[in-house]
């Protein structure tokens, strides 16, 4: 097994949890490689929705965690190969891969090294771009759970993606169209209109200023069988109103407030766990054809606080940081 040259790197690294100001540039040690890991030298690194509950330690106090300060957050990206586990048969120095590591105790993605189990580590699918891949695996992932594993979205299906413009929404009505579903999209702002129709969906409004309800009863005048939120609120119940009695209503835990909807809905919360075969499943899916991973701004390492600060404003897609 080889080692990098190098043994120490650059991350950003938090000695205490905090707002967007404990995100420090340090000098760290280069994790070391377990039997079953891979090390990868990270080019891109996904700046994820959830990153600012887990910089302040709602994980942590959720999860009943310890952590391990100084702490690197980051729980996606990609790059090359640098050094693999004894056991480990799949991949080789040099490998271009994404991978990911939520709450990885080893570190995370926002370092120019991080250390991952092999199997949450993938090559890159179709023709995605580095940059693409490193920010895809979480929202991914999140978006296939919620469609496939909780949903269980049928072809010929009318499905509302509700956040359409966003992480989890513009991968999400991709997917739901690869699936054979109808997509209903409501997105946010011109721009959030004009990406949800650029990725296929079959309709689209803008939950800012359309009538949602109006135009999902025209679309499904039978209801809609299903809704993805990735956001909630008093525009999101209203749309909740659009689903036919028994339709499922599914959402990413962390969705505040939580839809509610009538009791003839169906309301599950899941969370987006990765692991193999939904690696396997969602790179099957981005294969089949021309596929967009949107991002929206690509933040130096060293600026990564700004981009925190970045997610609570209007953009489309995702944001990243550009580690190398």
């Amino acid at each position: 097994m080889e080692q990098p040259m190098r043994s120490t790197m650059r991350a950003i690294a938090l000695d205490r949890f905090g707002g967007p100001e404990a995100l420090q540039l340090r000098t760290l040690p280069v994790p070391t490689v377990g039997p079953d890991e891979v090390l990868v030298r990270v080019e891109v690194a996904g700046v994820g929705e959830w990153d600012p509950f887990e910089r302040e330690g709602g994980y942590a106090r959720m999860l009943g965690l310890t952590p391990q300060f100084p702490y690197v957050l980051g729980s996606e990206g990609a790059g090359k190969v640098v050094a693999v586990g004894e056991q480990v048969r799949r991949f080789r120095e040099g490998d271009p891969v994404y991978a990911l590591g939520f709450l990885n105790p080893r570190g995370g993605f926002y370092a120019e090294y991080a250390a991952v189990n092999a199997d949450l580590v993938s090559a890159i699918p179709g023709a995605l771009t580095v940059d693409q891949a490193g920010v895809m695996g979480g929202v991914g992932i999140t978006a296939l759970r919620g469609l496939d594993d909780t949903l269980g979205v049928k072809q010929g299906e009318s499905v509302m993606i509700f956040g359409a413009s966003g992480g989890v929404g513009h991968m999400a009505v991709q997917l739901a169209r690869r699936m054979g579903a109808r997509v209903f999209a409501v997105a946010s702002g011109d721009d959030g209109v004009a990406l949800a129709e650029r990725l296929g969906a079959d309709a689209v409004v803008d939950g800012r200023k359309d009538d949602v309800l109006a135009a999902a009863r025209a679309f499904a005048p039978g209801g809609l069988d299903a809704a993805l939120l990735t956001a909630g609120g008093e525009a999101a119940e209203t749309a909740l109103r659009a689903l036919r009695d028994g339709g499922r209503v599914a959402y990413p835990g962390g969705v505040q407030p939580e839809p509610q909807g009538r009791p003839a809905l169906v309301r599950s919360s899941y969370n987006g766990e990765p692991d193999a075969e939904i690696i396997g499943r969602l790179n099957r899916l981005i294969e089949r054809g021309p596929f967009e991973v949107h991002i929206a701004r690509t933040f130096p390492l060293a600026r990564a606080a700004e981009a925190h600060l970045a997610l609570g404003g209007h953009y489309l897609g995702k944001l990243a940081l550009r580690v190398d």
